[in-house]
């Protein structure tokens, strides 16, 4: 279970130059150790630190880090201005383990389905107005998420000596996280993860079944990762670049 409880739900803020930095603070169950800061692919900037540790410390921590974190805020932003609302028409770009799919509407009588055919994913409805057509290919993801995500999950625990069953988990919406790992041991998965290539859903899979040994960031927990994925930072990375076209709506 992943042993990281959030100290407050307010959200707080450094000033680093002109630019004002929000961030959550999440305050470990384990004593000792360093800081870590994320950025989220949404922007959302979380600092965690040690048991016994003050906000004082945290905004120490973030603003030791404020250039670093102002870089990857400004890539994210760059990155969102350049990705268009979605329309759901024929012809946008759809995206299926990593692979750019073109978007197809076939109005029919009453027929409804999504299937990928010759670099398409068609979408056959009666109904094609935007809402309808968004409705029928998110239902389609989610269908494939859970066939993949099963597969995927049972071929990544496979090579980890702790997972002796395959662990509960389910799908679920989730708007600054690609995985989560309940306190209960219960995995949780991103149903957009579904559009990223094969390997970046390894790569989340394995950082939550990776909670299930280690509770936390120690680095304990990233010498799991490593030994499992040696390259995982670098499929992260990647999964961090294409963030903002794999969830957009």
């Amino acid at each position: 279970m992943t042993e990281i409880r959030q100290s407050q739900e307010k959200t707080y803020a450094v000033q680093y130059g002109d630019r004002r930095l929000p961030f959550r603070w999440r305050l470990l169950s384990v004593d000792g150790g360093k800081a870590r800061i994320h950025v989220y692919p949404d922007g959302l900037v979380e600092v965690e630190t040690p048991q016994h540790t003050t906000l004082a410390d945290a905004k120490k921590a973030l603003l030791k880090r404020a250039r670093w974190v102002t870089l990857h805020l400004t890539d994210i932003e760059s990155r969102r201005a350049e990705v268009l609302e979605r329309e759901y028409v024929s012809g946008e770009t759809v995206f299926y383990l990593g692979r750019r799919y073109r978007l197809k509407i076939v109005q029919s009588s009453g027929e409804r389905h999504v299937k990928m055919l010759r670099g398409q994913v068609r979408v056959t409805t009666p109904d094609t107005s935007k809402k309808s057509i968004k409705r029928s290919l998110y239902a389609w993801y989610r269908d494939r998420a859970n066939d993949v995500f099963a597969r995927r999950i049972a071929m990544v625990g496979e090579q980890l000596s702790w997972i002796k069953e395959t662990p509960s988990w389910s799908i679920r919406d989730m708007k600054t996280q690609w995985g989560s790992c309940s306190p209960s041991g219960a995995i949780l998965l991103n149903p957009h993860l579904i559009k990223t290539p094969t390997r970046c859903i390894d790569y989340v899979i394995l950082h939550e079944l990776c909670h299930l040994k280690e509770h936390n960031h120690s680095q304990a927990f990233y010498r799991l990762m490593a030994h499992a994925m040696p390259d995982w930072e670098r499929v992260k990375a990647d999964l961090d670049q294409l963030s903002e076209l794999y969830l957009s709506e």
